[in-house]
């Protein structure tokens, strides 16, 4: 097989699918492996361009067959799709992915390595648990608004609802119903100490890393922010410029143009969900509670009165990714230097 130059790979748990092409494309061989049979096959392949989906285990494939010296190349899935020929198999899909991967304008995926998706899986784990607690939060709220015992939305009036059910004086709940909603009130406790042990652990973490520390000079930017960021995107020089990684984040109109008409809709929510979410929240604390008066923040407040909340709040979370996008990849700390220009 030494005139294969692609192979697409496509991952699944115990039955892979490889498919590999010669430099003009012509198909080589499309075969079944087994789990235990994908690195000793990869092994005795010349060095050639593998592709792979970036989905789950991808990274871990990648960082293992490029051993061999293979130039392993993960495409996100929806890249793929247009290059399935008919059909959902998994001999399609290989030759798609092998087809994709020898795409000179094809984007790519790059490989982390296993600290940085330990790092990653700091931040999931921190939002599973919050939300499970705030599943928990509402199932408390409900059923003790069907006897009658209210309290505002947010989890800051748990404490209102945890009181009210170990209140043994109150005979509006039921013993039954109180040994129930006990539980819950446990679990919302635990969960919450999880949450406070994960928060302090990237606090800790952030406070001894020199990018988090510049990026944390940002209004609005703390360590969760922070760290996210370097979590994430550990590399955003792999970006073009700060309009790019901006746009991969999700935080840029999506377009729906035609004809020279151009039709510019919501934010086209690209990218990772969490680091999107932990920017917005950081531009809603610019617009709503930093008492700064740098010109940042000035710039943050005008656009807040001409423009409804979160549109407003949107823009400022584009502008805060362009700012750390420039200070990761230029160096350097912020300056407090307006967004935008001053008009």
């Amino acid at each position: 097989m030494e005139n294969v130059a692609t192979i697409g790979l496509d991952i699944a748990k115990n039955v892979f699918q490889v498919h590999g092409a010669d430099a003009d494309g012509v198909p080589v061989f499309n075969r079944k492996l087994r789990r235990s049979e994908v690195l000793d096959f990869f092994e005795r392949q010349p060095p050639c361009v593998v592709g792979m989906e970036a989905c789950c285990s991808s990274h871990h494939w990648a960082r293992c067959i490029s051993k061999f010296g293979h130039d392993v190349r993960l495409i996100h899935a929806t890249y793929v799709k247009a290059f399935v020929k008919r059909g959902k198999t998994d001999a399609n899909d290989a030759e798609a992915i092998s087809e994709a991967a020898a795409r000179k304008t094809m984007r790519f995926v790059p490989v982390k390595s296993a600290d940085q998706q330990a790092a990653i899986m700091t931040f999931n784990t921190r939002t599973l648990f919050v939300r499970q607690r705030a599943q928990a939060t509402n199932a408390l709220r409900s059923h003790l608004a069907e006897l009658g015992i209210t309290a505002e939305t947010g989890h800051a009036s748990f404490k209102i609802l945890a009181a009210a059910v170990r209140d043994l004086n109150d005979t509006q709940l039921p013993e039954s119903a109180r040994t129930a909603l006990e539980e819950i009130v446990q679990q919302i406790e635990v969960l919450s100490e999880r949450v406070e042990r994960l928060d302090r652990a990237i606090l800790a973490r952030a406070k001894q890393d020199d990018d988090m520390l510049r990026l944390m000079t940002v209004p609005g930017v703390g360590p969760l922010v922070a760290a996210a960021v370097k979590s994430i995107a550990p590399n955003p020089s792999e970006f073009k410029s700060s309009r790019h990684f901006a746009a991969w984040i999700g935080l840029t109109p999506k377009p729906h143009s035609s004809g020279g008409k151009v039709l510019l809709g919501g934010i086209s929510k690209m990218g990772n969900r969490q680091l999107r979410s932990l920017l917005y929240m950081a531009a809603v604390t610019v617009l709503g509670t930093v008492k700064d008066d740098s010109p940042a923040v000035r710039w943050s407040k005008r656009l807040r009165e001409r423009r409804p909340f979160r549109v407003a709040a949107v823009a400022v979370a584009n502008k805060l990714a362009r700012i750390i996008w420039a200070l990761l990849v230029k160096g350097g700390v912020y300056t407090r230097a307006p967004l935008c220009p001053e008009a």
